[in-house]
């Protein structure tokens, strides 16, 4: 089984422990630590030379993982934590200075502890938080920049967009705060 993470993440380990749980016979091929590989610059190379397409370039050289709760960006600038990511990297979320003067309310109804809607409308919950993002990164909610303290024993920064997950954790904390006794909070 072959996998393209890289040496630093957190994703290798859980393939690889996945990959052992379902067949401890099998053979991992990382080329990130086994191959001359030493950097994103050197894997686009690589791509370039076999004609298989990347979404980064030399120019975007981010590392980027996105799923229905966030994306992250890690690599180029982001290396050196002196460095502000720069306005065009976010892709889910517009930089604040951008984002409207007005505030927009957002209702969220939870049932059971669940998020069912979002301003009257019942939504599966992948549409709620599309929903959420949508509403959140128009106002530039949601952006965490943090350094990260890896599986693997090393630090990486990480710039984190959120908008819909910031949103429905604050409604969640909120609710808790309105329902919950302090003993239990603590708790």
């Amino acid at each position: 089984v072959a996998h393209g993470c890289t040496g630093k993440g957190n994703d290798q380990v859980r393939f690889e422990l996945t990959f052992f749980a379902l067949n401890p016979k099998l053979r991992v091929i990382a080329p990130w630590r086994e191959w001359d590989i030493t950097g994103r610059e050197d894997a686009i190379e690589y791509a370039k030379r076999h004609n298989v397409p990347v979404p980064v370039t030399k120019k975007s050289i981010y590392s980027r993982d996105r799923n229905i709760w966030h994306l992250s960006h890690e690599g180029d600038v982001l290396e050196d934590p002196a460095n502000e990511p720069k306005k065009d990297m976010y892709m889910l979320s517009v930089d604040p200075e951008d984002a409207p003067n007005q505030p927009e309310y957002v209702e969220i109804e939870i049932v059971s502890g669940l998020p069912v809607a979002v301003n009257g409308k019942k939504l599966s919950p992948a549409s709620l938080l599309d929903e959420l993002n949508d509403i959140g990164g128009k106002h530039g909610t949601g952006r965490v920049d943090m350094v990260e303290n890896r599986l693997v024993g090393m630090k990486s920064r990480g710039v984190y967009e959120t908008p819909g997950g910031t949103i429905l954790f604050t409604a969640a904390l909120e609710l808790e705060s309105l329902t919950l006794d302090r003993e239990t909070i603590q708790v």
